[in-house]
Formats: structure tokens, C-alpha cells, sequence
């Protein structure tokens, strides 16, 4: 049995768009998706041309297969689904309640 916990994430890129992706550690694949773990093409070949990025949105996952799902789920969305997403979760995330 695997502790490892999956996370999808969503990282908003400096031209507007998003880029939705699975990682075990998501500081370290947002590290290398902005090309500043001293390997520049270790991110995403979408996200190459359109650093930087940064991370709006990460749900944890207990494994592989859910994560996947959910980012499969998450890239069909409609940009205003993944904005209602994001909005959301930034929501719960900062609600004291």
C-alpha cells in the first residue's frame, strides 16, 4: 500500500492560459515548469513558452488512477469551469468556517 499522495494542480501561465497537470510534489514540478531547477526542459513543453507560471489551484488525491481522472476531468472544462473551479476552491481554502 502506497502513502504516496497524487495532486492535480493548475498553474495559470503569462499568457492566460492554464496548464493542468499531475505531480507527487507539486512545489518541485512548478519549480521545473519555470525552469529554475537548473534543468530548463523538465517542465511541460506547453509551459516552456509561456513562463512564468504560477499555481492557482491543487487537490490532493490518495492515488495515481483518481488523479488521473481528475486531470482528464479538469482539461475537458470549459475556461470558465476551471475559472469557477479555482475561484471556489480559493474560497475554501481562506473561509474560517
Amino acid at each position: 500500500m502506497s502513502a504516496t499522495t497524487y495532486w492535480v494542480y493548475i498553474v495559470a501561465c503569462r499568457d492566460g492560459t492554464y496548464y493542468t497537470g499531475v505531480a507527487t510534489d507539486v512545489a518541485r514540478r512548478l519549480l521545473e515548469h519555470n525552469g529554475t531547477r537548473g534543468k530548463p526542459n523538465k517542465g511541460a513543453r506547453y509551459t516552456a513558452s509561456r513562463r512564468p507560471v504560477s499555481l492557482v489551484y491543487a487537490a490532493p488525491f490518495p492515488n495515481r488512477s483518481d488523479a488521473l481522472k481528475e486531470e482528464i476531468r479538469i482539461k475537458q472544462m470549459t475556461r470558465s469551469q476551471k475559472l469557477q473551479l479555482i475561484s471556489k476552491t480559493a474560497v475554501e481554502q481562506h473561509d474560517p468556517s
